[in-house]
């Protein structure tokens, strides 16, 4: 079975070649949330702190030796992305209808399209 992100990742180089740039658009987007999901929050660790007397004298924050400041992402599982992409589905959804309501029936549209393309992920997924 294949996984959303899978899809999501599959799905891109296709809608590239084919010079779908709606579809370009909704996947990276989706592929750029998902990835933000991953990031870990460096207050949750210790040795990130800006205020560490380990860091380097010319750059504030900095960290010193190869890989100080590495922390492992976060695992998202198969439903932890779904609600990713769908919260990303939902949003371009709501923020079309604001677009219709303030006469930008172009960009509705597009946005549309792009939440459609994301829906259609989720669904192929289920």
């Amino acid at each position: 079975m294949t996984t959303t992100l899978e899809r999501l990742r599959a799905a891109l180089p296709a809608a590239m070649r084919s010079r779908d740039a709606v579809a370009v658009s909704a996947l990276r987007g989706a592929l750029a949330a998902v990835g933000n999901a991953e990031a870990v929050d460096p207050a949750d660790h210790e040795h990130l702190a800006t205020s560490s007397s380990t860091g380097s004298e010319h750059v504030a924050g900095a960290q010193v030796g190869v890989g100080a400041a590495e922390v492992a992402r976060r695992d998202l599982t198969e439903r932890d992305v779904r609600q990713v992409v769908a919260a990303e589905a939902e949003s371009r959804t709501a923020d079309a209808a604001v677009l219709d309501a303030h006469g930008q029936a172009d960009q509705a549209g597009r946005l549309r399209a792009e939440a459609a393309v994301l829906q259609e992920v989720l669904d192929a997924t289920a």
